[in-house]
């Protein structure tokens, strides 16, 4: 990812490493051709995904892992293919028969399904387990395309014959595009300007409030060093600057339950006076992971036992 930071911060950890040297199938055989809608939803199987990994290093590849037995998969997979049909060749959908694909099953630690997963430039983006409600869907996909734009992969797969865009036209709404070249030159301020801009011109924009979320939280990191803001928390517990600075490097590297537990904790020692801006910080946070993410789920339920 072109950034080392922005690529962590929907996500924990599967490992693919055993299925990147895996040889390619024939040509055809996974990847979409373009040309038509079909080609957007296309199966993957254990041979292929050498093919899906690079693919997804121009488009995001969205992952639905489902079997013929499983009856949530059959509800889910339906919204699926909806909302990636209509986002026109921005996101393509892999999927995988966990049954007859044994390996992805184990590489993407697949315990229970339906499970989705997004690849963005080769790296795994674990999205949610279970079938969810097709809003949900639709926000966790616009966060997705947020962070895959960040990571620099906005291509598109051609939709219905139609040809693929000239390099030099633009995909994605002025502000937003903005917003990503600031992203990629570093400059977080511009960035979060834009955005900001974007949901003062419409504030229905879920694509430019996640998109601000997650830029807030990178401008917060930049520049911190790990090692440094950890012993600065140890030697401060009640430092909310301290902990907040900790939780944030933790959420950009996938460490979300350590980032929420850290601030949870925090928040139970502090006097009642001091609490608010720790309950902020951790609604915000549970905004950019996501309200059906079972990290926030649990984590929202400990922060209502100790307001209550």
């Amino acid at each position: 990812m072109s950034d080392p930071t922005s690529g962590a911060v929907l996500r924990g950890a599967v490992d693919l490493s055993s299925l990147r040297s895996r040889p390619s199938a024939p040509a055809g055989a996974a990847a979409p051709a373009g040309g038509s809608r079909a080609s957007l939803i296309f199966d993957a199987t254990d041979e292929s995904f050498g093919q899906v990994l690079e693919l997804s290093r121009s488009v995001p590849v969205v992952v639905d892992l489902w079997a013929e037995w499983c009856g949530p998969c059959k509800q889910l997979s339906p919204i699926l293919e909806k909302v990636v049909t209509e986002l026109d060749g921005r996101v393509v959908l892999a999927k995988v028969d966990v049954d007859a694909n044994p390996q992805l099953a184990q590489g993407f630690r697949a315990q229970s399904i339906p499970m989705v997963v997004a690849l963005v430039a080769g790296q795994p983006v674990p999205l949610f387990t279970g079938a969810v409600p097709e809003q949900q869907v639709r926000d966790v996909f616009a966060q997705l395309l947020q962070l895959a734009a960040q990571n620099g992969v906005t291509g598109t797969v051609p939709v219905d014959g139609a040809s693929e865009p000239e390099s030099d036209e633009p995909v994605l709404p002025p502000r937003h595009q903005e917003a990503f070249d600031a992203i990629e030159a570093g400059d977080y301020a511009r960035a979060v300007a834009a955005y900001e801009m974007a949901l003062a011109e419409n504030p229905r924009d879920e694509e430019a409030r996640a998109g601000l979320g997650q830029v807030r939280l990178l401008q917060r990191v930049q520049g911190l060093d790990l090692q440094q803001a950890r012993d600065a928390a140890a030697s401060a517990p009640r430092d909310i600057d301290a902990q907040f600075a900790v939780a944030d490097l933790d959420v950009v590297g996938g460490h979300v339950d350590d980032a929420f537990a850290r601030l949870l904790d925090l928040f139970a020692v502090l006097p009642a006076d001091e609490r608010g801006a720790v309950r902020d910080r951790l609604v915000e946070l549970f905004g950019l992971i996501g309200d059906g993410d079972p990290r926030v789920i649990r984590a929202r339920g400990r922060l209502t036992s100790l307001l209550f």
